[in-house]
């Protein structure tokens, strides 16, 4: 499979911008993932060729970043804390009333595709507690609460 004229465009800047074609992995990664939602093996084959390294070299940096989807995610993304911070203040309760309501755990994805809710070791928003990053354009909230989950699931669109 080839990359699009765009992405590959998008990966060669990369290099020349960032030093580097290990520089430049991560941001390849996120090309593919911005176009399509996430990064097939096939996408990242062609990545990996494209930069002259190895699928597995490559495979390890997308492994590595939670932020890089290895497999399709829901229209909706719920990304929450679990970082200390967040623990203390409540966020398993919070998980916990996320998982009743949509009937999925953490790393799955509802059966109509809507929406993919992952642990994160720490969405930066400590001063928030329990915090999340919804959606696709990562929006920080919190504190989030049981209570609350209608207008959790509301704003992850």
């Amino acid at each position: 499979m080839t990359l699009p004229p765009e992405i590959v465009s998008g990966i060669r800047r990369a290099v020349a911008e960032h030093g580097g074609v290990r520089a430049a992995m991560l941001e390849a990664l996120r090309l593919i993932q911005h176009a399509e939602g996430w990064v097939s093996d096939a996408r990242l084959a062609a990545a990996a060729e494209l930069l002259g390294v190895t699928t597995a070299e490559l495979d390890s940096v997308a492994t590595f970043y939670s932020m890089i989807f290895r497999r399709p995610v829901g229209a909706r993304l719920i990304l929450l804390c679990d970082g200390a911070v967040c623990h203390l203040n409540g966020a398993d309760a919070v998980r916990d009333a996320v998982v009743a309501r949509l009937g999925i755990n953490p790393g799955e994805t509802t059966a109509d595709g809507t929406y993919t809710l992952l642990s994160i070791a720490c969405v930066g928003g400590c001063d928030r507690a329990p915090a999340a990053v919804l959606g696709r354009d990562r929006k920080l909230t919190g504190p989030v609460f049981p209570d609350n989950i209608d207008a959790l699931l509301a704003d992850a669109g």
